[in-house]
């Protein structure tokens, strides 16, 4: 309840873990919250979560991948973000 009155939009479950979802602005709001109520957290970072994710296919997996990879390898790149999901299916052909 600490944090949703703080800003966050979300408290999620993560079975031993859990995850807590606010607007970027409202992260030190957030973390203040948890720090006053003695609950301790592994991080508390901004990043980017999709509002839509794209289920990819055996054909375009590959492709994403390949496409991510070579952003990766690119030294000005930091960080690469992405809205994909894959089946078990998928992965496993890909594999």
């Amino acid at each position: 309840m600490a944090v949703l009155e703080a800003g966050a939009e979300e408290v999620n479950d993560l079975g031993e873990s859990f995850e807590v979802v606010s607007e970027p602005t409202d992260l030190v709001a957030v973390r203040k919250a948890l720090q006053d109520a003695g609950i301790d957290y592994d991080s508390a970072e901004a990043s980017f979560v999709p509002s839509v994710n794209v289920e990819l296919d055996e054909n375009s997996a590959p492709k994403v991948f390949k496409l991510i990879e070579a952003l990766e390898d690119l030294d000005d790149v930091q960080t690469v973000y992405a809205n994909f999901d894959v089946s078990d299916e998928v992965m496993a052909s890909v594999d």
